[in-house]
């Protein structure tokens, strides 16, 4: 018997998955972490950007040694960009694409209460102290992953969650 999404392509599934997935992908984002300390994150996140479809990575004020378990071989798929600042990170962004902090703040939007831009270039702290309040004001917008303590929670990880959410987004 012929699954019902192969005689309709408006039914729920992969199928509809993949074609509301593309219909859906405009714009583009990146990724930039603030002073990243471990190359284990770098690299984890760089892989969920590949992962995500993201445009870019990048880091401000690098801390680490180059990542060497590099699996899916990214470096080939998604360039990583290295900023003295965030003033030369804006510098550099694209007209029209905000820099979106991502950060524990009072200021936050909470994740869930968030529409993602069709362009933008998300900014996440470092591991062990976040984004400082100077930088923070530069940030077009805050947000933060509600969880149920307010900890810190590490970079990739969170990366990687707000990944999953523009991706959601994307597929509504």
């Amino acid at each position: 018997m012929a699954d019902d999404r192969d005689r309709n392509p408006s039914a729920t599934g992969p199928v509809a998955t993949k074609r509301s997935m593309r219909a859906s992908q405009r714009g583009y984002y990146g990724l930039v972490c603030w002073r990243p300390k471990h190359e284990t994150n770098v690299g984890t996140l760089w892989r969920s950007a590949f992962l995500y479809d993201a445009a870019f990575i990048g880091t401000i004020g690098r801390r680490y040694e180059k990542q060497a378990s590099d699996t899916p071989n990214t470096a080939q798929r998604i360039p990583m960009n290295h900023y003295e600042d965030v003033d030369d990170l804006k510098k550099h962004l694209p007209h029209g694409c905000p820099l979106i902090g991502v950060e524990l703040s009072e200021n936050a939007v909470p994740l869930n209460k968030f529409w993602h831009p069709p362009n933008a270039c998300y900014l996440l702290g470092a591991e062990d102290y976040g984004l400082p309040n100077s930088v923070l004001a530069k940030c077009h917008k805050v947000v933060q992953i509600p969880a149920a303590r307010e900890w810190s929670m590490n970079v990739a990880t969170a990366g990687a969650i707000l990944l999953y959410d523009r991706f959601a987004q994307r597929l509504q």
